[in-house]
């Protein structure tokens, strides 16, 4: 019996045979769907025969052992050469076991449990069937408009290229052919498209070269330098040019600079849409342009399967282009080890022990309580005594929309609720609940009865937010304020004069006016996953003390957007020791910082920073410079703390950011305990993108910078000295 080899099945292909493998298609199509025949709208349009589906090479979000054995089973009896079908889903933040979307995974700043969350998620959909997922999503962000800032870890280069490489060593393991728990990751969407214009989804980005490389390209990076086998196509233009079909970027740079040699793909549609965005005349010119760029699969449009053998005929393109795309899609199936096993980890046995397993909410839970942040403890209302009657009010009190956008399998129903965790956590009769408002309306009954409980209650815990489906794709915002429902909540239940503690269920930064000057405490939950409620327990009554730290700042007001820590200064700064007095750049109507800056977040107890020392103040390309600062616990509880080192380059032959993260350390400390937190400095820690695009640093002047997050810093000087360095 000849063993099935990427090779060997490439040498028997015919052309219509190759070209159908780089058509991606949803279940619906597919013989043995529970889906089978379920195509509509758009999809009813596609001009799709049953030769394309018997051939093609990959499935669109199908998953459940169940169904994906039942359509590889009908597959590999009826295509002629037995090639198994590659099965995708968008596992995001979970399969079944649903953790904090990631841009709460960013606030947690702990990598080993972000990549902990991928391995769970990656073993439960491993064994659910899907042998690729859409993820990471490691797009830079800075726009909390845009409804997709939930699926990225935040606004820094730097953090999201550790997570990136964490996200992708979690999902795909050590191997991928014999370790039936993995899956193959994606990493998307190359690239820039964090950056759209108005934090409007789909919409145009323009940045130059030297921005992209600076900001934007070092978390793809990162992903694919961890071993990451697969890349998905932007929506939007990278310089004037559609990502799916920008040969610069994705041949040039992807392939010939960066050596990926993984499959491409685009995202659904993402090919046929380069003919609205006017650059190509036809789905026949759209195919072109993607094959040229080197998309090797197609999503949910048929331009290749329309017309890539026709082209060929006519000597447009080379067949060597198919070639090269279906090999890598091959390959990829071999790397899976598809040929020698269709189903990989697929079973229902398995499944049933596996998907949702407790040790996995464990983990959740845990991951859950390290991501939600602080941002306001007054008079120390936090944590919450076991003896005080609770009034809990507000639309997501009894929610279980806790999953958030991209929930995989997640199921609602199976999240717990902040009502269920507080009744498994209190006495009956200290615990009083009231709606207060929907999401989006209130009503004279629903805030009279609300007000009648907080009369009756010790603590008001608020449970608000934005519902899932004001965040994620397509769910851009111009009004990032809570909906106006329940900022009148809010204020007439601040009024009642009880103490009020605010908890947020929401997928962006948020504009907190209305809110913050009405809570006493305010912890930012983001959308927390499967076993939320817990979790926020475990922090409101202090068996667990906060320690999450913003990983993407929040307004002051929308109007400041884009809102980020490390932007440039000016020729005119606010608050420089020559500065005028009116001709500076600064709002009329507003601060020019953010409400809370990039890494803050606070404890339950107070660090107090200092003895900030440098062993030298000069480095050279070869030496080390050891930064080191004392911080102790001042407060009555134990606590962690994330200690965040910056540096600023003072000048450069381009102008730098006023601060860069480039180290943090996690510590934990008793009441009255200290530690000298050390940091090791090195010349390419200081390297930047130069006009010529060089990636070198200068010799000069350098502030460093140590604290608790990005404004509350202590700070000290050294000089690099290098030979032949970039200094003008």
């Amino acid at each position: 019996m000849t063993t099935l080899t990427a090779n060997h099945l490439f040498s028997q292909m015919t052309v219509k045979e190759k070209i159908a493998q780089l058509l991606q298609l949803a279940g619906p199509f597919y013989k043995g769907s529970d889906q089978r025949g379920q195509i509509t709208g758009p999809m009813a349009e596609m001009p799709i025969k049953d030769e394309h589906v018997l051939n093609s090479g990959s499935v669109l979000g199908v998953s459940g052992a169940a169904e994906v054995i039942s359509i590889q089973q009908k597959h590999l009896e009826e295509n002629r050469l037995g090639i198994p079908l590659l099965f995708m889903a968008d596992i995001v933040h979970g399969y079944k076991t649903i953790f904090p979307v990631p841009l709460a995974v960013g606030c947690s700043w702990n990598l080993e449990l972000a990549k902990k969350s991928a391995e769970i998620a990656a073993k439960e959909a491993a064994v659910s069937g899907v042998h690729v997922t859409f993820a990471p999503m490691v797009d830079l962000v800075r726009d909390p408009r845009w409804g997709r800032v939930m699926e990225s870890t935040g606004e820094d280069p730097y953090l999201n290229s550790l997570f990136a490489k964490a996200f992708v060593e979690g999902f795909q393991k050590e191997n991928l052919t014999s370790d039936m728990e993995s899956v193959a990751a994606c990493v998307k969407h190359f690239a820039a498209y964090g950056a759209a214009e108005a934090g409007r989804d789909y919409n145009t980005v323009d940045l130059s070269e030297r921005q992209l490389r600076e900001s934007y390209l070092p978390a793809y990076k990162a992903a694919l330098d961890a071993g990451c086998e697969m890349v998905m196509t932007a929506f939007n233009t990278v310089d004037g040019i559609p990502a799916t079909g920008n040969k610069e970027l994705m041949r040039d740079l992807l392939r010939e600079e960066w050596g990926f040699n993984g499959v491409l793909i685009s995202d659904w549609g993402a090919v046929k849409e380069l003919i609205p965005h006017g650059v190509a005349e036809d789905e026949k010119e759209a195919a072109k342009k993607a094959i040229f760029a080197g998309l090797d699969i197609e999503m949910m449009t048929a331009c290749y399967a329309q017309y890539l053998e026709e082209l060929v005929e006519q000597g447009e393109i080379d067949i060597k282009l198919i070639d090269e795309a279906v090999i890598r899609i091959l390959t990829l199936k071999e790397k899976l080890d598809l040929f020698n096993n269709p189903y990989r980890g697929a079973s229902i046995e398995a499944e049933k022990a596996i998907v949702g397993h407790a040790d996995h909410r464990k983990a959740s839970r845990e991951l859950a309580a390290k991501s939600t942040v602080l941002l306001k403890n007054r008079h120390q209302v936090l944590p919450l005594a076991q003896n005080q009657k609770i009034a809990l009010i507000g639309p997501f009190g009894d929610s279980n929309d806790l999953l958030g956008p991209w929930a995989g399998a997640g199921v609602k129903d199976e999240a717990v609720t902040m009502i269920k965790a507080l009744k498994g956590h209190l006495p009956e009769n200290n615990l009083i609940f009231s709606e207060g408002s929907s999401i989006e309306t209130i009503t004279q009954s629903q805030l009279d009865e609300a007000l009648q409980i907080v009369s009756q209650a010790d603590v008001v815990v608020l449970a608000l937010g934005e519902s899932s489906s004001m965040s994620g794709e397509a769910n851009s915002r111009t009004n990032i304020q809570l909906p106006q429902a329940q900022l009148e909540l809010i204020k007439a239940v601040a009024k009642e004069g009880k103490p009020v503690v605010t908890v947020l269920f929401n997928g962006r930064p948020l504009d907190l006016h209305g809110v913050v000057e009405h809570s006493d405490a305010l912890l930012e939950a983001w959308f927390p996953g499967t076993e939320g409620g817990n979790a926020l327990v475990d922090l409101l009554y202090g068996k667990l003390s906060p320690s999450a730290k913003l990983s993407m700042s929040f307004p002051y007001n929308v109007g400041q957007v884009p809102v980020y820590y490390n932007h440039f200064n000016t020729g005119r700064p606010k608050g420089a020791p020559d500065a005028q007095e009116h001709y500076v750049s600064d709002y009329m109507d507003s601060p020019n910082d953010p409400l809370f800056p990039f890494g803050f977040g606070l404890s339950y107890t107070s660090f107090a920073y200092d003895q900030f020392k440098l062993s030298t103040d000069e480095l050279t390309a070869d030496s080390v410079i050891e930064a080191s600062i004392r911080v102790q616990n001042t407060g009555s509880c134990s606590g962690e703390e994330i200690v965040q080192l910056y540096i600023r380059d003072l000048s450069g032959e381009i102008v730098r950011p006023v601060k860069e993260l480039k180290d943090f350390r996690r510590i934990s400390l008793e009441p009255g305990e200290s530690e000298i937190v050390c940091f090791s400095i090195k010349e390419e820690q200081l390297r930047y993108h130069h006009k010529d695009l060089s990636f070198t640093s200068d010799a000069g002047k350098f502030e460093v910078f140590a604290g608790p997050n990005s404004q509350d810093t202590h700070s000290l000087f050294f000089n690099l000295q290098m030979k032949g360095g970039h200094k003008l």
